[in-house]
């Protein structure tokens, strides 16, 4: 089978502090790219809210939140060189920001620029996770629920820079339902930014589970789905919260091929075969011979559990 290579950067950010300012977060993002375009990338991800510290986890009033952390129009005054700069090197992008939308929603979303610093892909997030009422007895709050409505434009995938490709923010990484959407589309390439902390505010959590369940989700979704997956974290300690990071870039096969050492800013890269994934979607997991939908009824026909189906035989 031909190869069909694509040159792929992960950008993980280090802490973004409440006091940084727009400009000086772009000015990482900046610094990032041009390294990636150095490497031979084609597109490089970003992570979620990449503009801004991780604000759900402060309670504050909704509007408060709007004028501190929100944009309202992309590319905006602060972010234009981004695009800028893409359409100079010549590289794509996925960006995670907080979005107010021209009719005033509020939503957690990444888009997809071109590497002619065109946007040609939005998605918003779907999966919000936390809760809205105040915790203030918690370490930290986990406020998406608060200041994001869900997103609502679905899991689609676009055909850009020679590949399919889609898009997923953080939470939704650990559904199943979000990558065999895109997968069904025919998709090459998911792409996703995060923000995930090292304490878990619901429950005792062993911390350890928090980076094996990232990559546990990422390889298995990479290998059913017959895709390559760039996932970019934001990593360390902000504000006193610590943030897990590990981004990386997982194969078709399930297998890490680029990881980051550290919690710091940090570019990985990969020259990804898409060829690879075209090479599973044929055999192991040929959707059109082998999927059943008759039988998935109920993963759209019930939001919880209810009662089991299971019945004596009749014959």
């Amino acid at each position: 089978m031909k190869k069909r290579p694509f040159g792929l950067a992960v950008a993980q950010l280090g802490p973004i502090q409440p006091q940084d300012t727009r400009a000086q977060c772009v000015a990482r993002l900046l610094a990032m790219m041009h390294e990636a375009a150095s490497r031979g990338a084609k597109l490089v991800v970003f992570p979620e809210l990449a503009l801004t510290t991780f604000f759900p986890r402060y309670w504050m009033t909704e509007e408060e939140a709007e004028q501190r952390y929100f944009e309202k129009t992309m590319p905006g005054p602060e972010t234009q060189i981004l695009f800028d700069t893409s359409k100079k090197l010549g590289i794509g992008f996925y960006l995670g920001y907080a979005e107010i939308s021209k009719d005033g929603r509020r939503f957690n979303t990444s888009i997809l620029v071109d590497t002619q610093a065109n946007i040609v892909g939005r998605y918003r997030k779907v999966h919000l996770p936390g809760h809205s009422d105040h915790k203030p007895q918690a370490p930290f709050q986990h406020l998406e629920k608060k200041y994001f409505e869900v997103g609502n434009e679905g899991f689609n995938v676009w055909e850009t820079m020679d590949a399919k490709i889609g898009m997923c923010i953080c939470n939704d990484r650990r559904w199943p339902e979000p990558w065999r959407v895109m997968a069904l589309q025919g998709a090459d390439l998911i792409t996703l930014g995060y923000n995930t902390p090292s304490v878990n505010i619901h429950w005792p959590e062993p911390s350890h589970l928090r980076m094996f369940h990232n990559l546990l989700t990422l390889q298995a979704a990479a290998y059913q789905s017959a895709v390559w997956v760039g996932a970019a974290a934001k990593a360390g300690v902000e504000d006193g919260s610590h943030l897990i990071g590990g981004s990386v870039i997982v194969a078709p096969s399930g297998e890490i091929m680029a990881q980051v050492q550290g919690v710091d800013d940090e570019v990985i890269f990969c020259m990804a075969d898409l060829a690879m994934g075209d090479t599973f979607k044929q055999h192991v997991f040929n959707y059109a011979a082998h999927r059943r939908p008759e039988h998935y009824g109920l993963i759209t026909e019930r939001v919880g559990a209810g009662p089991a189906l299971g019945k004596p035989p009749v014959d």
